[in-house]
């Protein structure tokens, strides 16, 4: 693979696992849920979870990726200086992702105790 000026953020790869679980189907953000749409018991537990990972391995990667950056530049083998800033931007965009989802987890477990049955 060839050297990037800008190393892209690695997407997620399960969009279409959020995509099922949330039950939009539509462009205009109107929910249609069909059977086919519907994850259920396990399945749903590993789409969420595999989310996570994913958002956790980003943010490893990432921070890996920013250590090895400023590693190289404090040491002087680094061509472009402007890649360490690039690197932490990444680093800081893919905690505050990780933190977001965490966030909003924790709201909907909130939101699904305080129904009463």
């Amino acid at each position: 693979m060839e050297d990037r000026f800008i190393t892209p953020l690695q997407p997620l790869r399960s969009m279409a696992a959020v995509s099922a679980v949330s039950g939009l189907g539509n462009v205009n953000g109107e929910a249609r849920v069909t059977d086919s749409d519907t994850i259920k018991g396990q399945e749903g537990i590993s789409a969420f979870k595999s989310i996570f990972e994913e958002a956790i391995d980003n943010v490893r990667s990432t921070e890996d990726t920013l250590a090895k950056r400023q590693y190289q530049l404090a040491t002087g083998q680094i061509e472009d200086p402007h890649t360490v800033g690039i690197a932490s931007s990444e680093a800081q965009l893919a905690m505050d992702m990780l933190v977001s989802l965490r966030t909003k987890a924790l709201e909907a477990y909130n939101e699904i105790m305080r129904i009463s049955l």
